[in-house]
């Protein structure tokens, strides 16, 4: 079958012995897993299978429990995880997804699972594209998807790009498998339907998922080309100071447009920790700033010109809340080691911090680098700030180290 050779060649050359598979009971997953259960019949990965409920729908239940009657038929072991974070506030879509992703990096964990299926088709890439397009999105927002990316330590993996849905739910009648539909498939208040409903509109002028992924592909090419110079760039004029990132501002003025503002989204993601970097009129007017010698606090980041260089920063408003116990990690990339007491908290240093720092000026340090950074408390007492050169026996070890800046560049 045509299909199943699809499905295989995407774990070529060294398919898991493992394999996670995310099964909504929508038609594209559910063929996924009717396909990975050939694939297992014939030698290939143990399957494991997961329904995320988001709990939004009164239906998602019953669902989940079709998925469930379905893997059990198969004999494929099932799970269902489920979302109780919605605010109600916020895109839910985006909010949705990035739960999902959360909750299935989590189960695959804790199942001893390095790989995860999903069911994304060229037809869900194809109204992508339509999508980005109608927000005037630039080469990275209209390129393809990748066929796999890792996320908190398990790959994700996308075998269906090349196949169609309809193509898809062909095989699905033939062997008499039935899905569910999604009633908010059709309700044009969301972006995708309407996406969905444009794309059937160009097939009628000729352009279907197959050319829109051929065109999303030869994007993804140049995408990927970008990233690589803008890689060597980054090698020529960064550096890491005290989890700060350092740019040659002459160097970053002299770079491409194109080149400049993914060194920049970059550099900002890595402090910051966010998945996604500023896009649009946002990374617009921070390039504009920068040409012109301002500041700027963006991204949970303060941009700030020292001298010859270019110094991005934690901004303190952004960290100022948060907290966490010695020894575990802190904004997501600090861990602070040292005596252990009672009543202790990590926290952000803060303008009131530094003021009992009587070395912190020794360390070079910006005033906003310091406020940022992690610093031990007790209570309002201030016990240690290693990075303003208050150290007491403590010491401060920075996660996303220079390797993993470097490499944020070829993950895309």
């Amino acid at each position: 079958m045509a299909l199943c050779q699809q499905v295989t060649a995407r774990f070529s050359p060294s398919p898991p012995a493992r394999l996670g598979v995310a099964v909504s009971g929508g038609s594209d997953s559910t063929a996924l897993l009717i396909l990975l259960h050939k694939w297992q019949q014939d030698g290939g990965p143990a399957l494991h299978a997961v329904t995320v409920d988001h709990g939004l729908r009164p239906e998602a239940a019953e669902e989940a429990a079709h998925v469930a009657r379905l893997c059990d038929g198969l004999g494929v072991p099932h799970e269902i995880l489920h979302w109780q974070g919605w605010t109600g506030r916020g895109n839910l879509p985006d909010a949705a997804r990035q739960a999902r992703y959360a909750l299935l990096s989590q189960w695959a964990v804790s199942h001893d699972l390095q790989d995860v299926a999903l069911g994304h088709t060229a037809t869900d890439q194809a109204e992508t594209f339509l999508m980005r397009l109608a927000r005037e999105a630039g080469v990275d927002g209209l390129s393809a998807m990748r066929p796999k990316r890792a996320i908190d330590g398990v790959t994700f993996w996308r075998p269906l790009l090349d196949a169609t849905r309809e193509s898809l739910r062909a095989m699905l009648r033939a062997r008499g498998v039935e899905w569910v539909d999604d009633p908010t498939n059709e309700d044009q208040t969301y972006e995708r339907v309407r996406a969905r409903q444009a794309l059937t509109q160009l097939e009628s002028l000729g352009l279907d998922a197959t050319q829109f992924g051929q065109v999303t592909q030869n994007l993804a090419d140049v995408r990927d080309t970008l990233y690589h110079y803008a890689l060597d760039a980054a090698r020529n004029i960064a550096r890491i100071e005290a989890g700060d990132l350092i740019l040659d501002h002459a160097g970053f003025l002299n770079l491409p447009a194109e080149i400049a503002r993914r060194v920049m989204q970059e550099s900002l993601k890595w402090v910051s920790g966010a998945a996604y970097g500023p896009r649009g009129r946002a990374m617009e007017g921070l390039l504009v700033a920068v040409a012109q010698g301002d500041d700027k606090t963006l991204h949970g980041c303060r941009i700030l010109h020292k001298g010859q260089d270019l110094r991005i920063t934690r901004e303190y408003q952004a960290v100022a809340d948060q907290r966490a116990a010695p020894g575990s990690v802190w904004d997501g990339r600090w861990r602070l080691s040292g005596p252990q007491d009672s009543g202790l908290v990590i926290a952000a240093l803060g303008k009131k911090g530094a003021r009992q720092c009587p070395d912190r000026q020794k360390t070079g340090l910006p005033a906003a680098s310091l406020w940022a950074s992690p610093a031990v408390w007790n209570g309002e007492k201030l016990v240690a700030a290693p990075l303003a050169g208050l150290e007491n026996g403590w010491s401060a070890h920075l996660l996303r180290d220079e390797t993993a800046y470097f490499d944020a560049f070829v993950s895309h």
